[in-house]
């Protein structure tokens, strides 16, 4: 049923926008083909290259949302394209260029760790999409499906850059593989920094931070990636066994006075 619009009302939409706008899809296809190039790369054995269309895909993947939201181009159709181009370029891309540099000497065993790291990345997908208006924006549950890919990728961009073949580390490779797969699925929260202030004033000593960032980065792109994530990948477990180990104290009065 119509309803009626009084005379003043402005007019609100009740549903998302189901319309398609050309300028967040491309940042999104783009994404989506990095994530294809780094596959066709690491068929082609180019393990220097492959890695590094992946964190191409990442940047893709921040920007399509971020020019979406700015020019007012939200819809469903963004949403679930985005989703579906995150499970190729942070699913199935690391797995494959993972299985292609180290798993496939394993065997049976190679390829199904890197499918069990695609199939929890699709899952990790899936369970944010479906909790996305419940969930605290200040935490992830779980490890988001592209630092993961990036802790994958670092580990075969770094060590493929100091000549360390990929078969003789297979069993390192393997585990890094399973863990971070393991980690998308967990109930681990991760700070998400969306309620960092960006717009507010800073000390001068940030704004010199940034220009130092990009320098170490660009010192050593693998060596720093890797740590960098290795470190936000780490943080998780330990700020749960910190709270664990803090919660700890403070129930042992109660079982002494029953003593």
């Amino acid at each position: 049923m119509r309803t009626i619009r009084q005379k003043g009302q402005k007019k609100t939409d009740e549903h998302p926008r189901r319309g398609i706008y050309i300028l967040p899809s491309l940042f999104t296809t783009a994404g989506l083909f990095a994530g294809f190039f780094a596959i066709v790369q690491a068929m082609n054995g180019n393990f220097e290259y492959a890695p590094l269309a992946v964190f191409i895909a990442m940047i893709m993947d921040t920007l399509d949302g971020r020019v979406a939201r700015w020019t007012r181009t939200e819809s469903d159709f963004g949403a679930e394209f985005d989703s579906l181009a995150d499970v190729v370029s942070f699913g199935l891309a690391p797995a494959l260029v993972m299985y292609e540099w180290a798993l496939s000497g394993l065997g049976k065993l190679g390829w199904l760790a890197a499918f069990i790291y695609a199939a929890c990345g699709a899952l990790r997908l899936a369970r944010f999409n479906t909790q996305l208006a419940s969930q605290d924006k200040r935490y992830f549950q779980g490890l988001p499906i592209p630092a993961a890919a990036a802790v994958v990728m670092a580990f075969v961009w770094v060590l493929y850059s100091y000549g360390v073949p990929g078969k003789e580390i297979s069993i390192l490779a393997l585990l890094v593989t399973v863990l971070a797969g393991v980690l998308m699925v967990s109930n681990i929260r991760y700070r998400s920094f969306k309620d960092l202030n960006l717009k507010g004033r800073v000390p001068f000593v940030t704004v010199l931070a940034v220009p130092l960032l990009f320098v170490l980065v660009f010192l050593d792109p693998p060596q720093v990636l890797f740590m960098f994530f290795l470190a936000y990948a780490a943080s998780g477990p330990a700020a749960a066994a910190w709270k664990g180990l803090r919660r700890t104290p403070e129930r042992q009065p109660e079982h002494s006075k029953k003593l």
